[in-house]
Protein backbone atom coordinates (compact mmCIF):
# COMPACT_ATOMS: atom_id res chain seq x y z
CA UNK A 1 0.00 0.00 0.00
CA UNK A 2 1.29 3.74 -1.09
CA UNK A 3 1.13 6.22 1.25
CA UNK A 4 1.48 9.83 1.07
CA UNK A 5 1.55 12.18 4.24
CA UNK A 6 -0.05 15.84 3.61
CA UNK A 7 1.28 18.80 5.22
CA UNK A 8 -2.68 19.31 6.36
CA UNK A 9 -4.51 23.05 7.90
CA UNK A 10 -8.01 22.05 7.08
CA UNK A 11 -8.30 24.86 4.49
CA UNK A 12 -9.71 24.91 1.08
CA UNK A 13 -6.52 24.04 -0.76
CA UNK A 14 -5.09 21.00 1.74
CA UNK A 15 -8.84 19.64 1.41
CA UNK A 16 -8.93 19.62 -2.26
CA UNK A 17 -5.51 17.51 -1.91
CA UNK A 18 -6.77 15.09 0.14
CA UNK A 19 -8.88 13.28 -2.62
CA UNK A 20 -6.80 14.64 -5.59
CA UNK A 21 -3.93 12.45 -4.13
CA UNK A 22 -5.96 9.08 -4.54
CA UNK A 23 -7.43 9.89 -7.50
CA UNK A 24 -4.75 12.25 -9.49
CA UNK A 25 -1.68 10.21 -8.04
CA UNK A 26 -2.65 7.11 -7.21
CA UNK A 27 -2.06 6.81 -3.21
CA UNK A 28 -4.19 4.27 -1.54
CA UNK A 29 -3.87 6.20 1.98
CA UNK A 30 -3.09 10.08 2.72
CA UNK A 31 -2.35 10.72 5.77
CA UNK A 32 -2.27 14.51 7.32
CA UNK A 33 0.34 16.14 9.55
CA UNK A 34 -0.77 19.60 11.33
CA UNK A 35 2.11 21.11 12.88
CA UNK A 36 1.94 23.39 16.35
CA UNK A 37 4.51 26.89 15.89
CA UNK A 38 1.93 28.74 18.08
CA UNK A 39 -1.50 29.04 15.94
CA UNK A 40 -4.46 29.62 17.22
CA UNK A 41 -6.53 26.85 18.88
CA UNK A 42 -9.53 27.69 16.38
CA UNK A 43 -7.55 26.10 13.77
CA UNK A 44 -6.44 22.76 15.28
CA UNK A 45 -9.81 22.44 15.74
CA UNK A 46 -10.84 23.06 12.11
CA UNK A 47 -8.16 20.66 11.17
CA UNK A 48 -9.18 17.93 13.38
CA UNK A 49 -12.90 18.21 12.48
CA UNK A 50 -12.19 18.49 8.72
CA UNK A 51 -9.64 15.35 8.94
CA UNK A 52 -12.96 13.64 10.74
CA UNK A 53 -15.01 14.45 7.84
CA UNK A 54 -12.57 13.23 5.56
CA UNK A 55 -11.75 10.00 7.32
CA UNK A 56 -8.60 11.42 7.14
CA UNK A 57 -5.73 9.88 9.51
CA UNK A 58 -4.39 12.80 11.40
CA UNK A 59 -1.21 14.11 13.09
CA UNK A 60 -0.62 17.11 15.35
CA UNK A 61 2.64 17.59 15.73
CA UNK A 62 4.12 20.11 18.68
CA UNK A 63 7.29 22.19 17.55
CA UNK A 64 6.33 25.68 19.43
CA UNK A 65 9.63 25.02 21.59
CA UNK A 66 12.17 24.60 18.16
CA UNK A 67 10.62 27.78 16.41
CA UNK A 68 10.95 29.58 19.29
CA UNK A 69 14.51 28.93 19.94
CA UNK A 70 15.03 29.63 16.25
CA UNK A 71 13.18 33.23 16.52
CA UNK A 72 15.40 34.04 19.44
CA UNK A 73 18.50 32.80 17.43
CA UNK A 74 17.12 35.10 14.96
CA UNK A 75 17.27 37.97 17.25
CA UNK A 76 20.95 37.71 17.52
CA UNK A 77 21.24 37.71 13.93
CA UNK A 78 19.01 41.31 13.89
CA UNK A 79 17.39 39.23 11.26
CA UNK A 80 14.98 41.38 9.01
CA UNK A 81 13.62 41.27 5.79
CA UNK A 82 13.26 44.29 3.77
CA UNK A 83 12.12 46.04 7.23
CA UNK A 84 9.95 43.26 8.48
CA UNK A 85 11.21 40.47 11.43
CA UNK A 86 11.17 36.67 9.71
CA UNK A 87 7.79 35.11 10.92
CA UNK A 88 6.41 32.81 8.41
CA UNK A 89 9.94 31.94 6.45
CA UNK A 90 11.71 30.48 9.76
CA UNK A 91 8.44 28.31 10.54
CA UNK A 92 8.34 26.79 7.74
CA UNK A 93 11.76 24.78 7.31
CA UNK A 94 10.32 23.60 11.34
CA UNK A 95 7.02 22.37 9.92
CA UNK A 96 8.81 20.96 6.80
CA UNK A 97 11.26 18.80 9.29
CA UNK A 98 8.14 17.56 11.55
CA UNK A 99 6.13 16.29 8.57
CA UNK A 100 9.03 14.81 7.46
CA UNK A 101 9.28 12.91 10.64
CA UNK A 102 5.97 11.84 10.81
CA UNK A 103 5.69 10.52 6.86
CA UNK A 104 9.14 8.65 7.24
CA UNK A 105 7.95 7.07 10.70
CA UNK A 106 4.46 5.96 9.37
CA UNK A 107 6.00 4.40 6.50
CA UNK A 108 5.02 6.99 3.35
CA UNK A 109 6.39 6.72 -0.03
CA UNK A 110 5.17 10.30 -0.95
CA UNK A 111 5.02 14.36 1.12
CA UNK A 112 2.76 16.94 -0.23
CA UNK A 113 1.72 20.59 0.08
CA UNK A 114 -1.38 22.24 -1.32
CA UNK A 115 1.24 25.43 -1.79
CA UNK A 116 0.44 27.27 -5.08
CA UNK A 117 3.46 27.86 -7.96
CA UNK A 118 3.65 31.73 -6.94
CA UNK A 119 4.50 31.53 -3.15
CA UNK A 120 8.16 31.24 -0.94
CA UNK A 121 6.30 28.38 0.82
CA UNK A 122 6.47 25.90 -1.86
CA UNK A 123 10.35 26.44 -1.82
CA UNK A 124 10.79 26.35 1.94
CA UNK A 125 9.24 23.35 2.34
CA UNK A 126 10.57 21.31 -0.52
CA UNK A 127 14.53 22.04 0.20
CA UNK A 128 13.79 19.99 3.45
CA UNK A 129 11.83 17.30 1.76
CA UNK A 130 14.44 16.94 -1.23
CA UNK A 131 16.58 15.77 1.41
CA UNK A 132 14.61 12.55 1.29
CA UNK A 133 13.98 10.06 -0.87
CA UNK A 134 10.01 10.34 -0.84
CA UNK A 135 8.33 11.52 -3.38
CA UNK A 136 7.84 15.44 -3.22
CA UNK A 137 4.05 16.31 -4.64
CA UNK A 138 2.59 19.62 -5.36
CA UNK A 139 -1.13 19.37 -6.06
CA UNK A 140 -2.09 22.57 -6.35
CA UNK A 141 1.09 23.75 -8.40
CA UNK A 142 1.34 21.15 -10.78
CA UNK A 143 -1.92 20.75 -11.61
CA UNK A 144 -2.85 24.63 -11.83
CA UNK A 145 -5.96 24.71 -10.01
CA UNK A 146 -7.42 28.07 -8.97
CA UNK A 147 -9.77 28.88 -6.11
CA UNK A 148 -13.01 29.02 -7.93
CA UNK A 149 -12.30 25.69 -9.47
CA UNK A 150 -11.23 24.56 -5.81
CA UNK A 151 -14.48 25.55 -4.84
CA UNK A 152 -16.14 23.82 -7.77
CA UNK A 153 -14.74 20.75 -6.79
CA UNK A 154 -15.34 20.74 -2.99
CA UNK A 155 -18.92 21.25 -3.75
CA UNK A 156 -19.04 18.36 -6.36
CA UNK A 157 -17.31 16.22 -3.81
CA UNK A 158 -19.41 17.27 -1.01
CA UNK A 159 -16.34 17.91 0.81
CA UNK A 160 -16.03 19.65 4.24
CA UNK A 161 -15.11 23.37 3.15
CA UNK A 162 -16.89 26.39 4.38
CA UNK A 163 -17.18 29.34 1.87
CA UNK A 164 -13.58 28.44 0.35
CA UNK A 165 -11.22 29.97 2.15
CA UNK A 166 -12.48 30.14 5.61
CA UNK A 167 -12.54 34.00 5.30
CA UNK A 168 -12.00 37.64 4.02
CA UNK A 169 -8.66 37.57 4.79
CA UNK A 170 -5.62 35.08 4.21
CA UNK A 171 -3.93 34.82 7.57
CA UNK A 172 -0.92 32.76 8.76
CA UNK A 173 -0.25 32.96 12.14
CA UNK A 174 2.80 31.66 14.53
CA UNK A 175 4.19 33.10 18.17
CA UNK A 176 6.68 35.30 16.06
CA UNK A 177 4.59 37.03 13.94
CA UNK A 178 0.75 37.41 11.99
CA UNK A 179 0.76 37.35 8.31
CA UNK A 180 -2.37 38.79 6.74
CA UNK A 181 -3.09 39.53 2.50
CA UNK A 182 -5.78 39.17 -0.25
CA UNK A 183 -8.84 40.41 -1.09
CA UNK A 184 -8.74 43.85 -0.68
CA UNK A 185 -5.24 44.02 0.71
CA UNK A 186 -3.74 42.87 -2.96
CA UNK A 187 -4.55 47.32 -4.02
CA UNK A 188 -1.23 48.53 -3.00
CA UNK A 189 -3.67 51.95 -2.74
CA UNK A 190 -5.99 50.38 -0.10
CA UNK A 191 -5.63 51.54 3.02
CA UNK A 192 -6.65 48.99 5.92
CA UNK A 193 -9.01 49.52 9.08
CA UNK A 194 -8.66 48.42 12.16
CA UNK A 195 -10.23 44.88 11.48
CA UNK A 196 -7.35 43.37 9.77
CA UNK A 197 -5.03 43.26 13.06
CA UNK A 198 -5.84 40.91 15.91
CA UNK A 199 -2.59 41.20 18.25
CA UNK A 200 -2.29 44.92 18.27
CA UNK A 201 -4.39 47.90 19.70
CA UNK A 202 -4.73 50.84 17.48
CA UNK A 203 -1.82 52.78 19.03
CA UNK A 204 -2.84 55.85 21.94
CA UNK A 205 -1.00 58.41 23.96
CA UNK A 206 -0.59 55.76 26.74
CA UNK A 207 3.24 54.86 27.57
CA UNK A 208 5.38 51.82 29.63
CA UNK A 209 8.21 50.78 30.10
CA UNK A 210 9.83 47.52 30.76
CA UNK A 211 13.00 45.72 31.16
CA UNK A 212 14.39 43.10 28.91
CA UNK A 213 17.57 41.19 30.38
CA UNK A 214 20.00 39.00 27.91
CA UNK A 215 22.87 36.97 28.37
CA UNK A 216 24.77 36.49 25.42
CA UNK A 217 22.05 37.85 22.89
CA UNK A 218 19.54 35.58 24.03
CA UNK A 219 16.79 37.87 26.06
CA UNK A 220 16.01 35.58 28.85
CA UNK A 221 13.53 37.93 31.39
CA UNK A 222 11.38 41.22 31.31
CA UNK A 223 11.15 42.87 34.53
CA UNK A 224 13.10 40.06 36.52
CA UNK A 225 11.01 37.52 35.90
CA UNK A 226 12.62 34.79 33.89
CA UNK A 227 10.62 32.62 30.81
CA UNK A 228 11.29 30.13 28.79
CA UNK A 229 11.20 30.96 24.95
CA UNK A 230 7.55 30.63 24.13
CA UNK A 231 6.32 32.12 27.27
CA UNK A 232 9.01 35.25 26.69
CA UNK A 233 7.44 35.67 22.93
CA UNK A 234 3.39 35.34 24.20
CA UNK A 235 4.27 37.69 26.78
CA UNK A 236 5.59 40.36 25.14
CA UNK A 237 3.09 40.08 22.45
CA UNK A 238 0.60 40.58 24.75
CA UNK A 239 2.25 43.59 26.98
CA UNK A 240 3.59 45.42 23.10
CA UNK A 241 0.40 44.79 21.33
CA UNK A 242 -1.12 46.40 23.53
CA UNK A 243 0.50 49.78 22.73
CA UNK A 244 -0.11 49.25 18.93
CA UNK A 245 3.94 47.86 18.48
CA UNK A 246 4.81 45.85 15.45
CA UNK A 247 2.66 47.03 12.28
CA UNK A 248 4.63 46.77 9.14
CA UNK A 249 2.64 47.25 5.80
CA UNK A 250 4.86 46.08 3.25
CA UNK A 251 4.99 45.33 -0.69
CA UNK A 252 7.60 42.40 -0.40
CA UNK A 253 9.45 40.99 -2.96
CA UNK A 254 9.47 37.49 -3.24
CA UNK A 255 12.24 34.60 -4.03
CA UNK A 256 10.45 33.94 -7.43
CA UNK A 257 10.40 37.52 -8.56
CA UNK A 258 6.31 38.77 -7.13
CA UNK A 259 6.18 41.86 -5.87
CA UNK A 260 3.03 41.14 -3.21
CA UNK A 261 1.37 43.70 -0.64
CA UNK A 262 1.73 41.64 2.57
CA UNK A 263 0.32 43.15 6.77
CA UNK A 264 1.97 41.92 9.80
CA UNK A 265 1.69 41.90 13.12
CA UNK A 266 5.04 41.34 15.09
CA UNK A 267 5.14 42.90 18.40
CA UNK A 268 7.10 40.03 20.81
CA UNK A 269 9.60 40.73 17.42
CA UNK A 270 10.05 44.02 17.00
CA UNK A 271 10.47 44.78 20.57
CA UNK A 272 12.95 42.16 21.13
CA UNK A 273 15.20 42.95 18.06
CA UNK A 274 14.76 46.82 19.05
CA UNK A 275 16.38 46.14 22.58
CA UNK A 276 18.91 43.50 21.32
CA UNK A 277 20.18 45.82 18.67
CA UNK A 278 20.20 48.80 21.46
CA UNK A 279 22.97 46.43 24.08
CA UNK A 280 24.83 45.61 20.96
CA UNK A 281 25.23 48.94 20.29
CA UNK A 282 26.73 49.40 24.15
CA UNK A 283 29.13 46.65 24.07
CA UNK A 284 30.59 45.91 20.54
CA UNK A 285 32.97 47.64 18.79
CA UNK A 286 32.52 50.27 15.40
CA UNK A 287 34.53 47.67 13.80
CA UNK A 288 32.19 44.58 15.37
CA UNK A 289 28.86 46.44 14.90
CA UNK A 290 29.82 47.03 11.20
CA UNK A 291 30.71 43.75 9.99
CA UNK A 292 28.33 41.87 11.92
CA UNK A 293 25.92 44.47 9.87
CA UNK A 294 27.26 42.09 6.55
CA UNK A 295 26.56 39.10 8.62
CA UNK A 296 23.54 39.82 9.82
CA UNK A 297 22.39 40.87 6.03
CA UNK A 298 23.33 37.17 4.91
CA UNK A 299 21.75 35.50 7.84
CA UNK A 300 18.58 37.46 7.05
CA UNK A 301 18.72 35.90 3.18
CA UNK A 302 19.26 32.34 4.26
CA UNK A 303 16.33 32.43 6.99
CA UNK A 304 13.88 34.15 4.32
CA UNK A 305 14.52 31.43 1.78
CA UNK A 306 14.13 28.82 4.33
CA UNK A 307 17.29 27.45 4.50
CA UNK A 308 19.07 28.34 8.23
CA UNK A 309 20.40 24.64 7.89
CA UNK A 310 22.84 25.66 5.24
CA UNK A 311 26.26 25.65 5.75
CA UNK A 312 26.62 29.51 5.21
CA UNK A 313 24.27 30.21 8.14
CA UNK A 314 26.73 27.80 10.44
CA UNK A 315 29.96 30.16 9.64
CA UNK A 316 27.88 33.10 9.71
CA UNK A 317 26.83 31.77 13.39
CA UNK A 318 30.24 31.49 13.87
CA UNK A 319 30.94 34.81 14.03
CA UNK A 320 27.50 35.95 15.64
CA UNK A 321 28.36 33.22 18.85
CA UNK A 322 31.71 35.11 19.04
CA UNK A 323 30.08 38.87 18.82
CA UNK A 324 27.44 37.88 21.58
CA UNK A 325 29.06 36.12 24.45
CA UNK A 326 29.57 40.36 25.54
CA UNK A 327 25.97 41.03 24.55
CA UNK A 328 24.65 40.06 28.47
CA UNK A 329 22.70 42.99 30.13
CA UNK A 330 19.49 45.02 30.37
CA UNK A 331 17.44 47.60 28.41
CA UNK A 332 15.09 49.45 28.70
CA UNK A 333 12.45 49.33 26.58
CA UNK A 334 9.72 52.58 26.26
CA UNK A 335 6.72 52.02 24.45
CA UNK A 336 4.86 54.91 23.07
CA UNK A 337 2.46 55.84 20.03
CA UNK A 338 3.05 52.40 18.52
CA UNK A 339 6.71 51.94 19.20
CA UNK A 340 9.58 50.29 21.26
CA UNK A 341 12.33 52.28 21.83
CA UNK A 342 15.24 51.95 23.70
CA UNK A 343 15.73 54.48 26.44
CA UNK A 344 18.12 52.82 28.50
CA UNK A 345 20.69 50.20 28.48
CA UNK A 346 23.27 49.08 30.77
CA UNK A 347 26.24 45.84 30.75
CA UNK A 348 29.18 45.53 32.39
CA UNK A 349 30.76 44.91 28.80
CA UNK A 350 30.14 48.03 28.14
CA UNK A 351 32.54 49.73 25.20
CA UNK A 352 31.57 53.20 27.03
CA UNK A 353 33.02 55.62 29.49
CA UNK A 354 30.96 58.00 31.07
CA UNK A 355 33.78 59.74 32.13
CA UNK A 356 35.72 59.90 29.14
CA UNK A 357 32.96 60.53 26.85
CA UNK A 358 31.50 63.61 29.35
CA UNK A 359 32.33 67.51 28.42
CA UNK A 360 33.15 68.05 31.53
CA UNK A 361 36.24 66.15 32.06
CA UNK A 362 39.49 68.19 30.54
CA UNK A 363 41.21 64.24 29.48
CA UNK A 364 39.96 61.09 27.75
CA UNK A 365 42.21 58.98 30.33
CA UNK A 366 45.75 59.63 29.30
CA UNK A 367 45.01 61.57 26.35
CA UNK A 368 44.54 65.68 26.11
CA UNK A 369 42.20 67.08 24.02
CA UNK A 370 45.20 68.95 22.34
CA UNK A 371 46.39 65.46 21.43
CA UNK A 372 43.53 65.22 18.36
CA UNK A 373 44.90 68.14 16.90
CA UNK A 374 47.33 66.51 14.83
CA UNK A 375 44.61 63.70 13.77
CA UNK A 376 42.74 67.02 13.08
CA UNK A 377 45.36 68.19 10.34
CA UNK A 378 45.49 65.06 9.00
CA UNK A 379 42.01 64.44 8.68
CA UNK A 380 40.50 65.31 5.08
CA UNK A 381 44.12 65.82 3.81
CA UNK A 382 43.60 63.90 0.72
CA UNK A 383 40.20 65.02 0.16
CA UNK A 384 41.94 68.11 -0.02
CA UNK A 385 44.86 67.48 -2.13
CA UNK A 386 42.47 65.47 -4.64
CA UNK A 387 40.43 68.77 -4.90
CA UNK A 388 42.98 71.05 -5.22
CA UNK A 389 44.13 68.35 -8.24
CA UNK A 390 40.57 69.27 -9.96
CA UNK A 391 40.26 72.32 -9.15
CA UNK A 392 43.68 73.38 -11.35
CA UNK A 393 41.99 71.51 -13.84
CA UNK A 394 38.90 73.49 -13.99
CA UNK A 395 40.78 76.91 -13.72
CA UNK A 396 42.99 75.90 -16.60
CA UNK A 397 39.79 74.64 -18.77
CA UNK A 398 38.31 78.35 -17.56
CA UNK A 399 40.86 80.35 -18.72
CA UNK A 400 41.31 78.35 -21.95
CA UNK A 401 37.67 78.90 -22.83
CA UNK A 402 38.00 82.92 -21.79
CA UNK A 403 40.77 83.61 -23.97
CA UNK A 404 40.14 81.65 -26.73
CA UNK A 405 43.06 79.24 -26.79
CA UNK A 406 44.71 77.91 -29.38
CA UNK A 407 41.87 79.64 -32.08
CA UNK A 408 43.10 81.45 -34.85
CA UNK A 409 42.88 85.20 -35.33
CA UNK A 410 41.06 87.20 -37.15
CA UNK A 411 42.64 88.52 -40.44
Amino acid sequence: MTRVALAFSGGLDTTVCVPLLEEEYGYDDVIGVTVDVGQPASEFDEAEETAEALGLEHYVVDAKDEFAQLCLDSVRANATYQGYPLGTALARPVIANAILEVAEEQGCTGIAHGCTGKGNDQLRFEAVWRDSDLEVIAPVRELGLTREWENEYAEEKDLPVEGGDGGKWSVDTNIWSRSVEGSELEDPSYVPGEEIYNWTQAPTGDTQEIEIAFEEGYPVAVDGVEYEPVELVQHLNEVAGAYGVGRTDSMEDRMLGLKVRENYEHPAATTLLNAHEALEGLVLTQEEREFKQLIDQRWSKKGYEGLVDAPLVSALEGFIDETQQRVTGTVTIRFEGGQARAVGRDSEYAAYSAEHASFDTETVGKIDQEDATGVAKYHGFQRRLANSVIDDDTDEEVELATDGGDADEDE
